[in-house]
C-alpha cells in the first residue's frame, strides 16, 4: 500500500469531518464538547455505513468511532481529527508535546506495532494484561495519560508506558518526534515517556 496515498486520504477524511463540525457549530447544532462528540460519532458512523470515503480509511474511522463511543467527550475527537490533518500539513517540531507523541505512536502503528491504552485494572493486579517480550508493543496507562498534559498539550508529568519487543527502534521513532523513553528501575518493560527539552516535572 502507498503510505503517502493513504495519508492523503486520511487527511481528506479529517478535513471533511472538521468542515462538517464547523458548519454544525455555525448553525447552532453543536455548542459543547459532549455535542461535538455526539455529532462527530454520528457523522463518522454514517460515513462508514455509506462508504463516503475510500476503504483504506476504514481503520481510521473505526478507531475514531471506538474512541468516541467508549470515552465520550474525553475522546477529544476534534483534536484527533486535527492531528490527522496537521500531521501532514504542519511542521512537526512546532507542534505541542501531545501532538508529537501522538504522531510517533500513530507512526509506530503504521509499522505494525501494537498500541493500547490500559485501564488501571489492566495495568496492575490479577487482571493485568499479559505482555510478550517478543512482540513489538507499547501500552500506555489511561490514568497517567489523563494527568500527563495540560490543556495546551504540554507535558506536565511523566507518562507511564510498558514497551516490549524492539525497544531501540521505538526509541529512535520517539526521538525524531522530540520524545524519549527512560527505563524505570522497578520493571524491565516499564518506562517513563518524557518530552525532550525539560517540559516535564518528576516531583508532582
Amino acid at each position: 500500500m502507498n503510505t503517502e496515498s493513504l495519508t492523503e486520504k486520511s487527511v481528506h477524511l479529517a478535513w471533511c469531518a472538521m468542515v462538517a463540525l464547523h458548519l454544525a457549530k455555525r448553525d447552532g447544532q453543536v455548542g459543547s464538547e459532549h455535542q461535538e462528540n455526539v455529532f462527530l460519532t454520528r457523522w463518522l458512523a454514517t460515513a462508514l455505513k455509506q462508504h463516503r470515503f475510500p476503504r483504506e480509511t476504514a481503520p481510521d474511522i473505526e478507531w475514531l468511532l471506538k474512541q468516541g463511543r467508549t470515552l465520550g467527550p474525553r475522546a477529544k475527537m476534534r483534536h484527533k481529527l486535527d492531528y490527522l490533518w496537521r500531521s501532514c500539513t504542519g511542521e512537526l517540531p512546532a507542534q505541542n508535546d501531545l501532538f508529537r507523541l501522538t504522531y510517533a505512536l500513530e507512526t509506530a502503528k503504521e509499522m505494525h506495532w501494537v498500541y493500547r491504552l490500559l485501564a488501571d485494572r489492566e495495568w496492575t493486579g490479577k487482571n493485568a494484561v499479559v505482555m510478550n517480550d517478543s512482540v513489538n508493543a507499547v501500552y500506555l496507562s489511561y490514568s497517567s495519560l489523563d494527568t500527563a498534559f495540560d490543556d495546551d498539550g504540554k507535558q506536565i508529568r511523566p507518562l507511564m508506558a510498558r514497551i516490549t519487543g524492539n525497544v531501540a527502534s521505538l526509541e529512535k521513532l520517539l526521538d525524531r518526534s522530540g520524545w524519549q523513553a527512560k527505563t524505570c528501575p522497578d520493571g524491565s518493560v516499564l518506562f517513563q515517556l518524557m518530552a525532550s527539552g525539560g517540559n516535564s516535572h518528576n516531583n508532582d
